[in-house]
């Protein structure tokens, strides 16, 4: 195939579920060794575009070639060519590291020896782990393993489906090193991000929304003309003052696993309404951290209380006062709307008068009263982030912890999540919150930085940047975090 020919050549395709039209009349083009990439809001189409250039879906009308090759007729030949890293990962998690990049290898009827010059400077990273399972690793780790394994045939070309969610942004920056590195070598990138910063590191990125492509050229001119929805602007918050009495109160916390210290000797205390970012590479102890401030796992020392209560004695009694929302959005797919408010309301020991008149007003102030009887799984991503949210706080908690609660999620998306939680927060809820995304940080009230399981940085974001030189709390993150001893392993 000669050089100047497009890799990727997609005309007018469609494809409707049942009555939704999930891509209308999509057309464009790929050059080869470009990073193309793909932005657009939650259910824009790009998870199901991804799933036809990749042979898995059958478009309903239109065509695409990838290579010259018709995606509909030739796919055996194409999916030679290609290499596929889903927005999970595409691992096999009981697997080791090892283990699943040989199965990949002999999927494609190679060796792991054979491209190893490929995946070398990737896969020397993880190769220490090489005995552990994948399901053990850190996201970071995951993401390393699963782009050598869509590597490991020699591929033409990468669809990579919102490769980093989940993943902290040294992770992150280390990662986009590795695409670039592999455009360098002929590798052309097709790749969706919600994150506007991995966007701008794009050859041309193509904005989709509602099935259709309403533009292509450079990330700058298309977020500048679509900025309303790809760069919506900061929030403002006129904070509300509560009493300062602390609602969560940490001294000397650790937890050991063995011989392994995940967190050690931590101390700090949140105040009444305070949104407080609890940040940290992958590995570096946060989600121990959590789970023993919400009554999951017992401390090996220290002191913890929560709404009053001692992680250690009174864990029952933490988990009744507290809300929690991961990023799974923790609702029931298959119970409709109302079942899954009821459900909750109903675990969080709260009386049926109270349930159903709350329920109303919830539906009302979300706008879901129409979709009250709709099936969690029917949602869109924001919806359900929003219900899901709504949930954790429906039985009034005096603490709500959020576990990266918008991983995935658009920009506008997210600015609408983070509104709800400044409404919580003015009333008087503690908002105790984990992200990768360091736009979010500088939304909170403080932030703490975890490293190698101790906290290295506690401050407001404004007192942070001033004491690390910093201009965005991104570059106070990379300082602190690429100081880490431990891998994220």
């Amino acid at each position: 195939m000669e050089k100047d020919v497009p890799i990727v050549v997609v005309k007018e395709v469609g494809k409707s579920y049942g009555t939704v039209e999930a891509l209308k009349e999509v057309s464009f083009v790929v050059e080869r060794g470009e990073i193309f990439g793909l932005i657009g809001p939650d259910g824009a189409g790009k998870s199901t575009l991804f799933r036809i250039l990749t042979t898995l879906l059958l478009a309903d009308k239109g065509t695409a070639t990838i290579g010259g090759l018709d995606v509909a007729t030739e796919y055996k030949q194409i999916r030679t060519k290609v290499g596929y890293m889903p927005g999970r990962f595409s691992l096999y998690q009981d697997l080791s590291v090892e283990e699943n990049l040989e199965f990949f290898a002999t999927v494609f009827h190679t060796t792991v020896q054979e491209n190893y010059d490929l995946i070398k400077d990737i896969y020397q990273q993880i190769e220490p782990f090489r005995k552990r399972r994948a399901g053990a690793l850190s996201g970071g780790m995951k993401q390393k393993l699963a782009l050598s394994c869509a590597l490991i045939h020699k591929p033409d070309i990468l669809f990579l489906d919102e490769p980093t969610t989940g993943v902290d942004p040294v992770s992150r920056k280390e990662f986009w090193q590795m695409l670039r590195n592999l455009r360098e070598q002929g590798i052309t990138i097709v790749v969706s991000t919600p994150i506007m910063d991995e966007a701008r590191q794009c050859d041309r990125i193509a904005f989709i929304n509602h099935g259709k492509i309403h533009g292509i050229d450079t990330p700058e001119r298309i977020l500048q003309q679509f900025a309303s929805i790809l760069c919506p602007p900061s929030l403002e918050r006129e904070e509300l003052r509560h009493e300062t009495a602390p609602v969560i109160e940490v001294e000397q916390l650790t937890k050991c696993f063995g011989n392994f210290t995940a967190v050690d000797h931590i101390s700090f205390q949140v105040n009444r309404g305070e949104i407080f970012g609890f940040l940290g590479a992958n590995g570096a102890g946060k989600t121990t951290a959590m789970r023993m401030l919400c009554g999951l796992s017992k401390p090996t020392s220290g002191i913890g209380k929560v709404a009053g209560y001692d992680i250690f004695r009174e864990a029952e009694q933490v988990k009744k006062h507290i809300g929690y929302m991961s990023q799974k959005f923790s609702l029931y797919e298959d119970l409709k709307v109302w079942e899954n408010i009821r459900l909750f309301a109903g675990i969080y020991g709260m009386k049926e008068q109270e349930i159903e008149r709350k329920t109303e007003e919830l539906l009302d102030r979300l706008g879901l009263a129409d979709e009250r009887d709709t099936l969690v799984k029917s949602l869109p991503v924001g919806w359900k982030q929003k219900l899901a949210f709504s949930v954790s706080i429906f039985h009034e908690p005096r603490i709500v912890f959020l576990d990266e609660p918008t991983g995935g999620v658009d920009p506008a998306t997210r600015r609408q999540f983070w509104e709800l939680i400044y409404q919580a927060a003015d009333q008087g809820i503690t908002i105790f919150v984990t992200t990768h995304y360091m736009d979010e940080a500088e939304y909170c009230n403080r932030i703490s930085i975890m490293v190698d399981g101790q906290i290295k940085a506690l401050d407001t974001p404004a007192r942070l940047k001033q004491q690390f030189g910093a201009e965005t709390m991104d570059d106070v993150f990379q300082q602190l975090a690429r100081g880490a001893v431990r891998k994220a392993d």
